[in-house]
C-alpha cells in the first residue's frame, strides 16, 4: 500500500499507510531543528490524526539519520530564548490575558499529551533539548543504536521546558531525572535503554520496520475508543491522590463499553477463533462521560 499525503507542511511531513500515520520532522538541512512554525504544525498534525478515523497509531520520527530532532533552533544567538528581545521576530506571546510567554515545546508535548490515537516515538538519531522532551508524552519510544539523548538546558543557563519536569520523574524516577538534568550530558542509547527512557534499541536500519510492527499490532488487534480510553486513563491517573480515582473511571469506562458493539465482537471473534473486525470510531464512539477532567487553562499570572 503506498502512503498518502494528509497535508503539506514546510517543516514536517505527516503521511498515513494502512492506518497508520507517520509524522516526519524535517528539516534536512538543520539536523531537525525546532522552530516556531514546527511547533504549530505538530500541533496541526495532530488535530488532523485525531479527526481521522481511519488513523490507528501515528508514528513520530526524524528526517536522516543523523539527528531525530537537534534541539531548539539557535540560529537566533543569544536572543534564541529571550522572547521580550524577538517581540519584533512576531514571536511575543504577552496579551491582555496572557501575561507570560508560553514554551513553544510546552505546547506541542501538551498536544501530544491529549492525542486520541496511541504514539510511538521512533528515535532515529540525535535528540537533545526538545528534541528529548518532546518524546516524553508519546507512549512507546524505540531507539536506533546511533541514537543519542540529552537534556542539555542547564548547560545552556535555561532550565528543562516542555513540562518536562513533570513527565520525566514520571517515566524514569526522580533520581534519574535530575541526574541527567543537573548534568546536561548527552549520552547514547544504551543508557536511555538502562534508564528506561526508551524501551528498545534496534539497528539503525531497522528502526522503522520495528515501529511501523509494534503499530501494527495496535493497529491490527485492538479497539480504537479503547486505546483511546487507556491512553488518557493512564496518563491522567499518574496525578491521581487516590486509586479510588481510577476506581471510578474504570467503572464509567468498562460499563459503557461493555455494552458496545465492539465489546461483543471482541468476545465473539475470540470464542470464533477469527480477527476482530471493530467498527466504533473514536469520533463517533467515545463514552459519554468522557472527557471526565476539567480541561486545564493557560491563566494570566497577575503582577504582584
Amino acid at each position: 500500500m503506498t502512503a498518502t499525503t494528509l497535508a503539506q507542511f514546510d517543516e514536517i511531513k505527516l503521511e498515513k499507510e494502512d492506518g497508520i500515520a507517520t509524522l516526519t520532522l524535517y528539516r534536512p538541512d538543520n539536523m531537525n531543528a525546532f522552530t516556531g512554525k514546527m511547533m504549530q504544525e505538530m500541533i496541526k498534525a495532530f488535530d488532523i490524526t485525531d479527526a481521522d478515523d481511519d488513523v490507528k497509531v501515528v508514528i513520530v520520527t526524524g528526517h536522516g539519520e543523523r539527528a531525530f530532532c537537534a534541539g531548539a533552533d539557535l540560529s537566533s544567538g543569544a536572543k534564541t530564548f529571550d522572547y521580550d528581545a524577538r517581540a519584533n521576530d512576531g514571536e511575543a506571546g504577552r496579551s491582555e490575558k496572557v501575561d507570560i510567554q508560553r514554551d513553544g515545546g510546552g505546547r506541542v508535548t501538551l498536544r501530544i499529551f491529549e492525542s486520541l490515537k496511541p504514539v510511538i516515538g521512533a528515535i532515529n538519531g540525535a535528540a537533545v533539548g526538545i528534541g528529548v522532551t518532546m518524546q516524553l508524552p508519546m507512549d512507546i519510544r524505540i531507539a536506533s543504536d546511533n541514537a543519542r539523548f540529552g537534556f542539555v538546558f542547564n548547560r545552556r543557563g535555561i532550565n528543562p521546558e516542555a513540562a518536562s519536569s513533570w513527565f520525566l520523574p514520571r517515566l524514569v524516577g526522580i533520581s534519574q531525572a535530575l541526574e541527567w538534568c543537573y548534568t546536561g550530558r548527552v549520552f547514547p542509547a544504551a543508557e536511555a535503554l538502562a534508564g528506561k527512557l526508551v524501551s528498545e534499541v534496534v539497528p539503525q536500519a531497522d528502526l522503522m520496520k520495528r515501529a511501523k510492527e509494534v503499530a501494527r499490532e495496535i493497529a491490527d488487534n485492538t479497539a480504537p475508543v479503547s486505546n483511546a480510553l487507556t491512553r488518557q486513563m493512564m496518563w491522567r491517573m499518574l496525578g491521581a491522590g487516590h486509586p479510588m480515582d481510577a476506581h471510578i473511571v474504570d467503572s464509567a469506562a468498562i460499563y459503557e463499553r461493555g455494552r458496545s458493539p465492539d465489546a461483543k465482537e471482541g468476545v465473539m471473534s475470540f470464542l470464533e477463533k477469527r480477527p476482530a473486525n471493530y467498527t466504533v470510531s473514536v469520533s463517533e464512539g467515545m463514552p459519554t462521560f468522557f472527557p471526565w477532567w476539567e480541561e486545564e487553562e493557560f491563566e494570566w499570572i497577575s503582577k504582584v
